[in-house]
């Protein structure tokens, strides 16, 4: 078994990157004539088709933290971990019908003018500077470096920086060209992924099928894996009990049952998807419709993502446990460059590409984001307040590079130890101990007329505050057990609450603080939106889209509950 990649795998590698470049080139040089057009380089206005929409969401959003990520929860949860997908699909279908057209109808182009317009300065103010400390030391860095990691093991493991800056200079070659030549190569790079990552979930249950004894048919190799691990396709992970194992006790602090459905993972999946510049930006500079249709379809491709990013997990589970993968290193994270080594020469080169194209879409679209929020919010607003069209596409570009530069830096030696707690769990931590707070800001600010700026600003800081106190301080200060959580040994000789619950009850609490502030304010406050019901309804052939998403998720949950 050769481990390492061969010549025919770095031609198919480079062949992939000449298509994504010429392509890259392509529209670039067709939108030239925008080349110093604000709008049109930051948010491709009114030039992206539903299906550019949909792809460029599902580039930009499975990248390293996925492949690599999620394959090592698929090792240690198994199927559970797929409602971050599947639900997603739910986020999605609720975002298109009621935050979209709150969005377009206000003419909102960012996230932080969305809460100037609704609240005030302030609020605007802080949440664009924590946005662009987010993006650049939690997401940029994490992706970078997974991907580098990852890639260098296929690579022989002598490449770690060359690889690094090889998809940083990649990612901002793309980038630089603005929002059009990244929706658009990211159609290029979510076909890759998607076709890389199907062979390499073919290819490890074909092995799974071939060391058990059943022939090389994945279907069988699928059969294996239920037999072999029927914990690993259970949806619901059960709360332990004094007999638990702490190995069962880690897995319900990860996935906690049915608590994560009623607290932590909507708040997720809906800040995530409805309240982030990094996903709302492709869909902001079309038209409803479009915008909706484009939606919709990443919610389809997300249904898909558990078969790429988790299959290849469980796969390499049931053959560790049972001593045919010696080359599994570095743990669960570990997991999906295990299986690619079982890839025959050539395919490894695609699977190898699928991931650099999740890796370079997801650097790419973040970027962006990163340059429209600093250029349209800080720069534009407090330093340079007479830039003109050609000064904001030369700044966004200055802060394209600036970004690019500052998470290479601090992934050369992972000064963030991002791979002592795993990729996967670094990001879902440190954007969750925000993420109460925010969406409950964006929420009540869409949707009911009464939520002051006040209520805002404290509904940011409390949201953070309780994160922190309830993952970190709680079972400290009030004890293991009462009536609003359950503390668990974590291993560590500490007691922890399992994370969805600590968002669950951070959110409660902040909206309630919110609600409480605000009903000391008018009875409408002159900033709320105007909304009317004509704004939420959907034609025909999106309510298919919806039925269809829907009766599909109902299906994956009756057979795998």
């Amino acid at each position: 078994m050769n481990q390492n990649l061969t010549l025919a795998d770095y031609a198919v590698f480079i062949i992939y990157f000449i298509v994504v470049s010429v392509y890259g080139y392509t529209i670039y040089r067709k939108r030239k004539q925008d080349e110093h057009d604000a709008k049109a380089y930051f948010l491709a206005e009114g030039n992206l088709t539903w299906w550019a929409i949909g792809a460029s969401l599902i580039a930009s959003n499975i990248s390293a933290e996925q492949f690599i990520g999620m394959s090592g929860e698929g090792f240690f949860l198994g199927i559970a971990v797929a409602a971050y997908e599947w639900l997603a699909a739910v986020a999605l279908i609720i975002v298109a019908v009621w935050f979209i057209p709150v969005y377009l109808k206000n003419k909102i182009y960012t996230m932080p003018q969305f809460l100037k317009t609704r609240y005030n300065e302030s609020t605007a103010l802080i949440m664009a500077v924590f946005w662009l400390f987010l993006y650049v030391f939690v997401n940029l860095t994490s992706i970078l470096y997974l991907g580098a990691v990852a890639i260098n093991g296929l690579a022989g493991g002598e490449y770690l920086h060359v690889i690094m800056v090889g998809l940083a200079v990649f990612a901002l070659f793309i980038s630089l060209g603005g929002m059009k030549v990244v929706a658009y190569t990211d159609v290029i790079q979510v076909a890759v992924l998607i076709i890389g990552g199907l062979v390499t979930s073919y290819i490890a249950l074909t092995t799974v099928g071939q060391y058990f004894g059943v022939g090389e048919n994945a279907i069988a190799g699928f059969k294996v894996l239920m037999r072999e691990a029927p914990e690993h396709f259970k949806m619901i992970i059960p709360k332990p009990t004094a007999t638990s194992t702490q190995l069962e006790i880690d897995k319900y602090l990860t996935f906690p049952g049915l608590m994560s459905y009623l607290a932590g993972i909507w708040i997720i999946n809906l800040n995530y998807w409805g309240c982030n510049q990094y996903i709302t930006q492709r869909a902001l500079g079309a038209d409803l419709q479009t915008a909706r249709t484009g939606i919709l379809f990443a919610g389809m491709l997300k249904l898909l993502m558990p078969l790429i990013v988790m299959l290849p997990g469980i796969a390499a589970f049931v053959l560790y446990k049972d001593g045919h993968l010696p080359q599994l290193v570095g743990g669960k994270d570990g997991a999906y460059s295990a299986v690619l080594t079982f890839l025959p020469t050539g395919l490894k080169g695609l699977s190898v590409a699928a991931l650099t194209a999740a890796i370079v879409a997801s650097l790419a679209g973040k970027v962006n984001s990163i340059s429209t929020i600093y250029t349209l919010d800080i720069h534009k607003k407090y330093i340079q307040k007479e830039a003109g069209e050609r000064q904001q596409v030369n700044i966004g570009r200055i802060a394209v590079f600036a970004a690019m530069l500052l998470a290479v830096l601090f992934t050369w030696n992972d000064i963030l130890g991002i791979g002592g707690v795993g990729g996967f769990t670094y990001i879902q931590k440190y954007t969750g101990f925000i993420s109460p707070g925010v969406f409950a800001m964006f929420f009540l600010g869409m949707f009911w007329r009464r939520t002051t700026g006040t209520a805002a600003i404290v509904g940011v800081i409390l949201g953070f505050v309780l994160s922190v106190l309830f993952n970190e301080y709680a079972p400290m200060l009030f004890g293991n057990e009462t009536l609003l959580y359950t503390a668990y040994p974590n291993g560590k000789g500490a007691f922890e609450i399992p994370f969805h619950i600590c968002m669950g009850l951070s959110f409660f609490f902040t909206m309630l603080a919110m609600i409480g502030i605000s009903f000391a304010g008018p009875k409408v406050n002159p900033k709320a939106f105007e909304i009317d019901s004509e704004m939420f309804k959907v034609k025909p052939q999106t309510t298919v889209l919806i039925v269809i998403t829907l009766l599909i998720i109902v299906a994956l949950y009756v057979k795998f509950w």
